[in-house]
């Protein structure tokens, strides 16, 4: 969501961020509903003020015994009152009309985002440790042929139980995955900073509005009564502040969460249709920080940091990528993803993304704080992050530690949640 008062003076600004994101310019357009809705409002100011006139000018009619004259007034009043009704409801439309064009709208790139169209535009940033050396000679596993091997990963139940995209996990891989979740949660609580919440995993409409995935992503979500089921705990992490004004020391708000996630997957038919790369439902460790405007930018450096520490630990190689303009979420303005190394595939595939909302996502949800010694409050800056993704880490486990005859070795950080086992299979 945008301030109109900030496009109406920066139009052409505007719509040059928009075409980096590959958007009609939208100025124009957004600037012609807020003028016909200040239009209506100058309407029902002066019929109001008409209306407070003739109220008091019948007094003075009844007063002087000039009752034609008080009738006509009383006329005019009540004809006055029924066009301010009118009116009112009138003003509420053209109001959801100005919110609804500009819901739709992406946030604006910072100016160093590269421009670009798609993921073959991002930006290498940096990258840790290298890709493993095997030494066994056929190529290496993809993790579904790992797990299946195992008996660990089971498709085709999963399918019969609940169709294509999911899982069942079992044995010692499903202790793996979640020795994985926890190792994550531990580690941004007590290492990190970030303050565990259990959020509830169903949401109404408002805080899915609030972090941007409606009303025009509605396609991707799983739909269930009166309530939907969480795409990211971004959702339900974020809407912690919706609607309040927070003390200038309450900032930065840093929480994370453990969920499972569901997501439709629409559009995706056909791609990664094997394996446990995109699922229905998976889980993910999530980070979210609420931040002053002046430190979101160190903010997202720092949450980049604490997603990067999760594959350090593990071992496992990874590079940093930073998104063009083409390939970015819709409410962010910046954003960094870590790709790991999957030697199964040969390729990197993304694990985790860090971005930072700017007040994009602050002003869909009315969350503020007031600076100290300030009179009025100003949005917050909000930022998210996968810290990181439970079923792709997963994934990378098992084909960056996989041996020879199928066996694979725990990595040390979660031996202790795993009960001392070091190989599995």
């Amino acid at each position: 969501m945008f301030d109109i008062k900030w496009i109406r003076e920066n139009g052409g600004a505007f719509d040059a961020a928009l075409a980096r994101r590959g958007y009609e310019p939208s100025a124009a357009r957004l600037i012609a509903l807020d003028n016909a809705r200040r239009a209506h409002i100058t309407k029902l100011q002066e019929a109001q003020e008409r209306r407070n006139a003739a109220s008091k000018e019948i007094g003075k009619a009844k007063a002087s015994k000039d009752e034609a004259k008080a009738q006509a007034l009383i006329d005019e009043v009540a004809q006055i009152k029924a066009f301010i009704q009118t009116g009112e409801e009138e003003e509420r439309t053209l109001i959801a009309a100005l919110e609804a064009a500009m819901a739709v709208i992406p946030n604006l790139p910072l100016d160093d985002v590269p421009s670009g169209a798609d993921e073959h535009d991002n930006v290498h940033y940096r990258e840790h440790g290298t890709k493993p050396a095997f030494s066994f000679n056929h190529a290496p596993k993809e993790h579904f042929e790992l797990g299946e091997t195992q008996g660990g990963m089971d498709f085709a139940t999963a399918a019969k139980l609940s169709g294509s995209r999911f899982v069942v996990l079992k044995g010692q891989i499903a202790r793996l995955e979640r020795a994985l979740g926890q190792f994550m949660i531990d580690l941004h609580t007590e290492e990190h900073g970030y303050t565990e919440v259990s959020p509830p995993l169903l949401v109404n409409d408002s805080p899915l509005y609030g972090t941007g995935q409606l009303p025009k992503f509605e396609e991707d979500l799983f739909k269930t009564g009166d309530h939907y089921l969480i795409p990211t705990a971004e959702v339900p992490l974020t809407n912690l502040v919706a609607g309040e004004i927070l003390g200038a020391e309450a900032l930065p708000l840093r929480v994370t969460a453990l969920t499972y996630c569901f997501r439709s997957e629409a559009g995706s038919a056909g791609r990664d249709t094997r394996g446990m790369l995109r699922q229905h439902q998976f889980s993910k460790c999530e980070l979210v920080s609420v931040t002053p405007p002046e430190e979101s930018l160190n903010e997202l450096e720092r949450m980049l940091d604490c997603a990067e520490n999760v594959l350090k630990k593990l071992g496992l190689h990874y590079r940093v990528m930073t998104l063009c303009t083409g390939d970015m979420g819709f409410g962010a303005r910046k954003t960094y993803d870590i790709e790991v190394w999957l030697p199964g595939q040969d390729t990197y595939r993304e694990i985790s993304s860090c971005s930072v909302c700017g007040d994009f996502q602050a002003r869909r949800m009315n969350a503020r704080y007031r600076p100290t010694g300030a009179k009025q409050p100003v949005h917050v800056h909000t930022l998210n992050g996968s810290g990181i993704a439970v079923g792709r880490a997963l994934i990378a486990v098992l084909e960056n530690y996989q041996a020879g005859d199928g066996t694979v070795t725990v990595p040390d950080v979660l031996r202790p949640y795993m009960n001392g086992v070091e190989t599995i299979g």
